[in-house]
């Protein structure tokens, strides 16, 4: 049975995702013909194209005849004037600049000129600035490279923007990307189902697109939801009836079993209310199962990325990504709600068979850069690897995500760790506040996150530090606590990236919200909400952590502005030129300047 697995908008198109290899890997020995569909590369990939910019050239024709028509007829108001005025600037010789510009900006990214720091900036530059001249065309969307800045108006959070954002055909760039790159698919392999991954919340909207044009057109086709993101809103999905229109299914929690479960049952026409993880519709309504089921790791393949492009990522050397453990070994943190993502506690491979599936996947994909998207990696398992791969002379580059742990307090285990490839790490700091950390229940102390740092650092290892101000009940003083701390051990701290709190809908806060001092509001508008907003009783107001974290990042060590804060192309440059130390990467003086000048430009 044909089977087409999609991964839609938006997402930054470095590395393949895992979900669709995981999937195709217990398909296809079962039989099915699979075809992967990376939609967010290939977008990338199309919109920096002299194709793609011939398209945008005529939409923004179209909207300038209409504006000089309506002036003519009524006078234009301050912001159709001022639209007209970008568009008028928008002439032949521009596209066919920007056509020979991105060319050259696409294969920087993907060849041995991308390890030049200039022509990477430029190269990111143009894309960036791409960009821009393609929102004009779907306006006032702004439709970003890099994607995390994208937003196409509607809110993604509820359902009733979805609704109208699927028939936009004005700012909804998502009906084009079906058009020109799903639909003829759909035409020539006419598969029998499809699987969606959304993992990000952003990519509601382009999934929804693409379920009510492919139902429009081929409406016998069964679609599948699947990822973190269905598995977060499974308890609002049900309720959805609009959104239920264009699809059939949704698989919730752990996939790889249920999903294959579930394709069968689609093959055969068989009975789908025994079926784990799954929420479906028939003719009496949607349904939801009660029965779940987990994933024995010993029994999984290794992840299949046949089919995907592999040649398409935005780097000159393919990074694959590679799972080894579900869950998190600590899952305590009270901030943390990524524990929903499954039914089971923490599970992990062995070594022996985590050993063999790397192998396995670097002599097939060619490829020795691996991107370990474990939650948080174990410390146990962390040095058993690393000495596995230094006495198996496994030549490979890896990068992961990191507790600091007092378990990791030895000279010899860093030694071993950046021997064995390991060249960043990204670590959660959170706070800098011995009584902060203890209301996350992190369990780590800052002599201990002291000692990490110094000594991943000074055996060559990369550190990024992910922290975050306005936790519930802390302080103003407690946040400078947390920023002295960085700024004391600066010289081990290669990248940092702070945020302010925010009230996941199943982190422990949000079970117990009066133990920590909280209040919440649930809006019954933003139904597909994944957190809420709140007060605290204590402590930093949501505003107040605001003010700090914009303080911090006018004032923090300039050593942290870099000229790329791609985790990707940090990794390559550390592999390339055998160093966590990099100041090419850092942020110019005279760059500094002019974006000083633009800022005061701005005010």
């Amino acid at each position: 049975m044909k089977s087409l697995l999609i991964f839609p908008p938006d997402w930054l198109p470095s590395e393949p995702y895992l979900s669709l290899p995981s999937l195709a890997s217990v398909l296809r020995p079962a039989g099915h013909d699979v075809t992967q569909l990376d939609v967010n590369v290939e977008m990338y990939d199309m919109f920096f194209s002299t194709q793609f910019l011939q398209h945008t050239a005529q939409r923004i024709a179209t909207e300038r005849n209409y504006l000089q028509d309506v002036e003519k007829e009524r006078g234009l108001d301050e912001e159709e004037q001022a639209l007209l005025e970008r568009l008028l600037t928008c002439t032949p010789e521009l596209f066919q600049q920007f056509s020979e510009d991105v060319e050259r900006a696409k294969k920087i990214l993907r060849g041995e000129t991308f390890y030049d720091i200039d022509q990477l900036e430029w190269a990111t530059n143009c894309l960036h600035q791409t960009m821009a001249l393609i929102s004009l065309a779907y306006y006032p969307a702004q439709i970003c490279f890099p994607p995390i800045e994208t937003d196409i108006v509607y809110k993604p959070f509820m359902s009733t923007e979805i609704l109208e954002a699927v028939d936009d055909d004005q700012i909804n760039i998502y009906r084009d990307v079906y058009r020109m790159l799903i639909r003829p698919i759909m035409e020539r392999d006419r598969p029998v189902m499809i699987g969606i991954s959304v993992v990000q919340q952003k990519q509601l909207i382009a999934t929804f697109t693409f379920c009510k044009m492919i139902k429009e057109e081929f409406p016998a086709t069964h679609i599948t939801l699947g990822g973190n993101i269905i598995t977060r809103i499974r308890d609002t999905l049900p309720e959805m009836a609009g959104l239920w229109e264009w699809f059939d299914s949704a698989v919730v929690y752990e996939g790889e079993s249920a999903y294959l479960k579930l394709t069968e049952a689609v093959k055969t026409g068989g009975d789908f209310s025994k079926l784990p993880n799954l929420i479906y519709k028939d003719e009496t309504g949607v349904h939801t199962n009660k029965e779940v089921c987990s994933e024995n790791l010993a029994e999984l393949p290794p992840p299949d990325f046949d089919g995907l492009p592999l040649e398409k990522y935005f780097v000159p050397h393919l990074i694959l990504p590679y799972l080894a453990t579900r869950g998190c070994y600590w899952g305590r943190c009270t901030f943390c709600d990524h524990f929903q993502g499954y039914v089971e506690g923490f599970r992990t491979k062995q070594v022996d068979q985590i050993m063999e599936e790397i192998k396995f996947l670097k002599e097939k994909y060619e490829t020795r850069f691996f991107h370990f998207t474990d939650e948080s990696y174990p410390p146990a398992l962390f040095q058993k690897l690393s000495r596995k791969l230094i006495d198996d002379k496994t030549d490979i580059a890896w990068t992961t995500h990191m507790r600091f742990e007092e378990s990791l307090l030895e000279e010899k285990v860093w030694q071993d760790v950046a021997e064995s490839g390991c060249k960043y790490l990204h670590f959660g700091y959170e706070s800098g506040n011995q009584r902060v950390l203890k209301l996350m229940d992190k369990a780590t102390k800052l002599d201990a996150i002291e000692t990490n740092l110094r000594m991943s650092s000074e055996a060559g290892i990369w550190n990024h530090l992910m922290g975050f101000f306005g936790f519930p009940g802390e302080t103003s003083a407690e946040a400078d606590d947390s920023k002295a701390f960085v700024e004391k051990n600066s010289a081990h701290i290669h990248s940092l990236g702070f945020m302010t709190f925010v009230l996941g809908k199943y982190s422990p806060i949000a079970f117990e919200p009066e133990k920590y001092g909280v209040s919440y509001y649930k809006n019954p508008e933003w139904d597909l909400a994944l957190d809420y907003y709140f007060t605290t009783k204590d402590g930093l107001s949501i505003q107040q952590a605001i003010d700090v974290f914009d303080e911090f990042e006018r004032k923090h060590n300039t050593k942290w502005d870099l000229r790329t804060c791609v985790r990707e192309y940090i990794f390559l440059y550390i592999d390339k030129y055998g160093s966590n130390h990099l100041p090419q990467l850092e942020v110019t003086e005279e760059q500094r300047q002019q974006m000083q000048q633009t800022t005061i430009g701005m005010v």
